[in-house]
């Protein structure tokens, strides 16, 4: 029976399909394979794991996690998935500093194609990790870190599976702290424009939800209750309007609500300023509830902060186009970062995100014009969701994709874990 990534719309062509329960048994199926390639929870939307011959599937092997609390570390199984992480991590008292959306994507899939959650101060997932573990093309075990590999290790952790099969990842951890999540509707996006500033510096990790059609947003404000301001541990406020920076446009929500028009709340993590652990609270949607049945697209670009204004104007002018095939847009803040092909690399971000439906024939002419007007703002797209750019035009906008290039050629020589989709943006 094929086997497609969770939104139907990539069915992979693997010839065969691995899903090993020990290092061994991956050791020896990379060893044995012509090409290789790794498969994480399948929440990606491009051909980033297709392959046509060997594909491995990480969620059969030991899902460990190793705390050291002196180095504020946690060593993880790649295949785990970040609700898993986070709930061990709980119980030990211990958090992650920032979540995706879904709590259902593994850690290893995720770093690897830069994934973030929000926040003015807060890095790309990938950011975290500081050391990995990998299978070479021979079966080798491949140990790098960011401090005793400080020359390549920037290069290791975005690299789209193409270095090798990840089977373990360190991050660091820090205590674990409380959060506190209300939303605020009827937001004017022309105020979200103009004081962009003020808006996602009103709490730990803000996100704007739109349809860029109808002139408003909801504002979901993450406040960390540990760094926040004291009237929220005092009970003080938890009144209407509050934020770290002072901004409180449009109207507190009095009831929970979800990200797209129509859609019943409960799968959402819980809001209306209820304190909560981190793990509860950071990402939108809680991790008991199944990410919905697949029946949409994404598409999502990665721009200089400074550009945000501009992107508004641009995608707002084609909102009567986009409105039509979108269930909800999303635009969030990155911190940026050193990761070779992190689409955060060497600068600020903000992030545009489109939630389609599933129709690619409708949805085509819009992500063309969406692209049409935020490439030349310096948009880089997600390496796991849909696009209309060439895979050159992507490659040029990283300054270090020359280095990655190479550093695959040294560590995968033969091109073992390599596919389609790697070939064209770094020819061999």
């Amino acid at each position: 029976m094929p086997i497609t990534n969770w939104a139907g719309n990539v069915t992979f062509g693997a010839a065969r399909v691995h899903r090993p329960e020990s290092l061994d048994e991956l050791r020896r199926v990379v060893a044995a394979g012509p090409r290789v390639r790794a498969l994480g929870s399948g929440h990606s939307f491009s051909l980033v794991a297709d392959t046509s011959h060997d594909l491995v599937r990480l969620d059969g092997l030991p899902p460990t996690v190793e705390i050291d609390a002196e180095r504020s570390t946690a060593t993880v199984a790649a295949g785990l998935r970040y609700a898993e992480v986070a709930e061990h991590l709980h119980r030990a008292g211990f958090a992650l500093a920032n979540m995706a959306s879904l709590p259902h994507i593994s850690v290893a899939g995720s770093c690897a194609t830069g994934t973030h959650g929000s926040g003015d101060s807060r890095r790309c997932l990938a950011a975290a990790v500081v050391a990995l573990q990998l299978v070479g093309p021979d079966g080798d075990l491949v140990e790098l870190s960011r401090e005793h590999d400080p020359g390549v290790f920037p290069g290791a952790v975005v690299a789209l599976g193409a270095l090798g099969v990840v089977t373990r990842l360190t991050l660091e951890i820090e205590p674990a702290f409380d959060v506190a999540q209300r939303v605020r509707l009827d937001v004017p996006l022309d105020e979200v424009s103009e004081r962009f500033d003020e808006v996602y510096g009103a709490a730990y990790s803000v996100s704007t939800f739109t349809d860029w059609r109808g002139g408003k947003a909801e504002v979901w404000l993450k406040h960390r209750l540990d760094e926040e301001s004291s009237g929220w541990l005092s009970g003080a406020g938890f009144g209407d309007g509050w934020s770290e920076s002072g901004w409180a446009g449009g109207r507190a929500a009095e009831r929970p609500v979800h990200p797209v028009p129509g859609m019943p709340p409960e799968s959402c993590t819980e809001q209306l300023g209820v304190p909560g652990p981190w793990h509860e609270r950071l990402p939108h949607f809680r991790p008991e509830f199944l990410p919905g049945a697949g029946e949409e697209l994404q598409s999502e670009y990665y721009l200089p902060r400074e550009a945000a204004r501009k992107a508004f104007e641009a995608i707002r002018e084609i909102g009567p186009l986009v409105a039509p095939v979108l269930h909800v847009s999303e635009v969030r803040t990155v911190c940026g970062d050193d990761l070779w092909l992190s689409p955060a690399y060497g600068r600020d971000t903000v992030t545009l995100h489109f939630t389609w439906i599933r129709d690619a024939a409708a949805v085509m002419p819009a992500l063309a014009e969406v692209e049409e007007r935020l490439m030349p703002l310096g948009a880089r797209p997600h390496w796991g969701k849909l696009t209309t750019a060439r895979p050159r035009q992507i490659s040029a906008m990283y300054e270090r994709a020359a280095e990655f290039g190479r550093l695959a050629r040294k560590l995968d020589p033969s091109g073992k874990f390599r596919n389609a989709y790697v070939d064209a943006l770094f020819p061999a």
